[in-house]
């Protein structure tokens, strides 16, 4: 049996064993983006609104990202091309202050629509498989449509600003009041949230960092070397016991997690963004 050729870089490539058809998705375009998203409303719970009205000032907290919807179309007048429609669903926090008593936690709901257009190819053909159900008759399943798949990635976003705004300061006034949210984006917020155009508002500015692509069914043909037989043994299997305590004296001790760090290297482009929010 030829020597065993683990998962990785390889450089002698006298060891490919055969060329190998599989099936996968290829990306087909993808692009990056940094967007600033100015003046994205908060959509605050009942409890948080009754805060906001009072409040003198806010500290802005997090922002994390629930969901994000994804819609692909054909483009009409460019055969190949598709626009990818994103809508990203923010929980936002933040410490509201009203008079000299401690800040009182607000969170809401705030929403992102971003487009993007991608090549993702053509394809005609209708597509079947079997899915196997457990409990059930095997059905075939019919793929409706042949577009490409699209696929986001994003991080959490950065806020970078929150203010407070009269419920008639522009661009408060003319906004699509009482929008229907989907039940399980309602049903990550401790209570119902306010949807309405009365009270007064808060608006967010957010840094959010993305990466769109468009991948689509495909075989590929690509050199094999080997099956990829598992090199790591199983530990602690077979029902075997090991000493607890035997096992906790292999663990190194944290020191890091009761000590501060002397020194933390700032990451790339830190300084700018410093001095852009100053």
């Amino acid at each position: 049996m030829a020597e065993f050729i683990e998962p990785g870089p390889i450089c002698d490539t006298a060891g490919i064993r055969e060329a190998v058809c599989i099936h996968t998705r290829k990306i087909f375009d993808s692009c990056r983006d940094k967007d600033c998203v100015e003046d994205l409303r908060l959509y605050p719970t009942v409890s948080s609104q009754a805060v906001i009205d009072r409040a003198i000032s806010l500290k802005a907290g997090q922002a994390e990202l629930l969901y994000a919807y994804i819609d692909v179309e054909p483009v009409g007048f460019n055969r190949g091309y598709f626009t990818v429609d994103v809508r990203y669903f923010y929980r936002v926090t933040a410490d509201a202050f009203v008079g000299a008593a401690r800040p009182v936690a607000i969170c809401g709901l705030a929403v992102f629509d971003k487009r993007a257009i991608l090549f993702g190819s053509e394809g005609s053909a209708k597509v079947f498989s079997s899915n196997s159900r457990v409990d059930d008759l095997d059905e075939q399943n019919l793929m409706s449509t042949n577009l490409p798949v699209a696929v986001v990635n994003s991080v959490d976003p950065i806020i970078l600003s929150m203010r407070l705004a009269d419920s008639c300061e522009p661009p408060a006034c003319g906004c699509g009041d009482g929008a229907e949210v989907p039940a399980g984006i309602a049903g990550c917020f401790p209570g119902e949230l306010n949807m309405g155009g009365e009270g007064r508002r808060v608006y967010v500015t957010l840094g959010q960092f993305s990466i769109i692509r468009l991948e689509r069914d495909s075989q590929l043909l690509i050199p094999a070397y080997d099956y990829c037989v598992p090199s790591k043994e199983c530990t602690a299997g077979g029902g075997v016991q090991e000493d607890p305590c035997a096992i906790f004296r292999q663990v190194q001790f944290p020191m890091e997690e009761f000590f501060p760090p002397n020194t933390i290297t700032p990451p790339e482009g830190f300084q700018e963004t410093k001095n852009c929010c100053v």
